[in-house]
Order: structure tokens, then sequence, then C-alpha cells
């Protein structure tokens, strides 16, 4: 009885086994296939191959990485981003976690977040020291790092002194509208000036229009009293002659 036990389990074991390995075949097929697409640059077609292959073996790491790999190539830098975190996350050999942190710092280069790409490249290069290409990419990323704060902080200085100037701009506006407004009431002030100063010559003479106007009435006076004068000196000599007699 126990005989038949251990054959039996026995059996189980060898197909559980026997299916795993049809199993981890059919997604190394699948990843073969995958490769050939991709090495004819037909990305989204290997990329196809690569999922079904990770769906059928998904502990299979070279599934994830190529799978990555041929996302990347499409421009889908945030889902490669995605693989190759889980992959530097849950694998375990030296190799696949230095090119996966490397590849991660690709992704992060091609969205200029350069700050990640420094720390993943550093990554890769503490498991594969010698590699030149992380180095390389790890000199670039320090340098595009430098020229983006330079940017940044150039673009708010522009940022800051646009504001300025729409601020003295607004603040110019206002001073001539205020300018304006006050050059409009102007006239109108003068004229009521003028009017008022006009009604006040109506009622009122200067000192000198005065003096002239009493010179001219002594002088008046004066000449009327000699005329007065002469016409009672002309009465008083024609009643003093005598009478002419006609002969």
């Amino acid at each position: 009885m126990r005989k038949k036990e251990k054959i039996k389990l026995f059996l189980i074991l060898m197909l559980g086994l026997i299916s795993a390995g049809a199993s981890a075949q059919s997604a190394r097929t699948l990843i073969r296939k995958g490769n050939k697409l991709y090495e004819q640059k037909k990305f989204s077609e290997a990329e196809v191959k690569y999922r079904k292959a990770q769906a059928k073996n998904p502990k299979y790491e070279k599934s994830t990485f190529n799978l990555g790999d041929a996302v990347y190539q499409e421009k889908n830098y945030k889902g490669a981003e995605n693989f190759f975190k889980n992959l530097v996350q849950k694998t375990k050999k030296p190799g696949y976690k230095a090119n996966a942190w490397y590849n991660l710092g690709n992704t992060f280069m091609q969205q200029k977040q350069y700050e990640k790409s420094i720390g993943s490249y550093i990554q890769s290069l503490k498991q594969q020291p010698a590699d030149m290409n992380a180095k390389y990419n790890l000199v670039y990323a320090r340098k595009m790092l430098k020229k983006q704060k330079q940017q940044k902080k150039k673009q708010k200085q522009n940022k800051k002194n646009k504001k300025n100037k729409n601020k003295n701009k607004n603040k110019k506006n206002q001073n001539n509208k205020k300018n304006q407004n006050k050059n409009k009431q102007q006239p109108q002030n003068q004229k009521g000036n003028q009017n008022k100063n006009g009604q006040k010559k109506q009622h009122q003479i200067s000192p000198q229009e005065a003096q002239r106007i009493l010179n001219a009435l002594k002088n008046s006076e004066k000449n009327t009293l000699e005329k007065l004068e002469r016409a009672k000196a002309k009465a008083e000599a024609a009643k003093a002659k005598p009478n002419v007699i006609n002969w």
C-alpha cells in the first residue's frame, strides 16, 4: 500500500515537472519569436509575443526584461519604467539587476527626470562597476541636470521680469489715464474761473479805472466852470457897454 502511494506521488511530481517544462518551453519559444520581430524593428508585434510569454510564465524574468525593451522602443517610457522597476525589485541575478537599473535610467532620461536617471545609473554601476555605457550615461545625465537647473532658473527670472514689466506697464497706464482725466477737467475749471472773474468785473472797478473816471469828472467840471465864467463875463460886459446911437 505504501509502495503504491510512493509511485503515485512520484508520478504526480513527474507530471508537474513535465507541465512546468512545457510551460517554460512555450515561454522561451514566444520570446525567441519576439526577439526576431524586435530585430526587425517590429516592436509592437514583439511586445505581443513577450506579453504572451509573460502570461505563460510570470516568473520568467527574460520576458519581463524584453517586454520593457519593446515598450521603450515604442516610446512608451512610462510603461517601460514600470517593467524595469518591477524587475529591479524582484530579480536576484546581478546581471539582470544591473541591466534593469541601466534601462530604468534610460527611461528617466527620456522623461527628462535627470536626478532619477543619475540614481539609476549609480545603482547599475554598483552591480557592474566596469560598465562604460552606464558611466557615460551617468556623466551625460549630470550634465543635463545642470543645464536643466540653469534653464529653470533663467525661466524663473524671465517670468519675474515679465511680471514686473507688466506691473510697471499697468501702473504707467493708470497714471496716463489719471492725467488724461485731469486734463479733461482742467479746461472746465478754467472756464468756470473766467465766468466768475467776468461777473466780478461787472460789479467792481479797479483803482486805476476809478482814478481815471475821477480825473475825467474833474476835468469836465473844470471846463464847465470855465464856460460859466466866460458866459458870466460876457453878460456883464454887455450890460456895462453904452447904447450906440445911430445917426
